[in-house]
């Protein structure tokens, strides 16, 4: 595969100073670790969601993960793990994992800006807006899960029932 020359684009603005005027005019909590890294803190509905975008300028893209404030322990990890999978079976638009390490799960999800394109603050609030969203949708199962010693399925099943009528 002959890939095209690699050249360094000029962007004119930086993709993550777009994510801290966003965090800024929210009045939600962030800090900058560098210019390409940026953590904050939204509240979801379920739970406040620790979201880090990192722009990482070799593949031209800006990852986003959102974790819970839910620590998995080893007993129950391997039941996560299977909520995961059943879980990823849905999404359309990016993924729950875990953190081995720290046994924390997190919703990740990436936008590519190859060539040099550039994000626009609306992409960025749709980008987060899809974490926070996926992250309060499934937050509950992950509760059952590890909280209740509930099975991956019955979990699911108790967060995606539809409602009928109104009250």
């Amino acid at each position: 595969m002959a890939l095209l020359l690699s050249t360094e684009p000029d962007r004119t603005v930086h993709p993550v100073d777009i994510i801290e005027h966003i965090a800024s005019i929210n009045d939600w909590m962030f800090e900058r670790q560098d210019a390409d890294e940026i953590s904050i803190s939204v509240r979801g509905g379920w739970s406040d969601y620790h979201v880090s975008f990192n722009w990482m300028d070799h593949v031209e893209s800006l990852h986003l993960a959102s974790a819970f404030d839910l620590k998995v322990p080893e007993a129950r990890r391997a039941e996560v793990l299977s909520l995961i999978s059943l879980i990823n079976e849905q999404m359309w638009i990016g993924h729950f994992d875990i953190w081995n390490k720290e046994g924390v799960v997190l919703f990740r999800h990436s936008h590519l800006l190859s060539g040099g394109a550039e994000v626009s603050p609306q992409q960025c609030e749709a980008l987060l807006r899809t974490a926070t969203d996926a992250c309060d949708n499934y937050y509950q199962a992950f509760q059952f899960v590890v909280w209740a010693g509930k099975s991956a399925p019955e979990a699911l099943s108790f967060v995606m029932f539809e409602t009928a009528g109104e009250a």
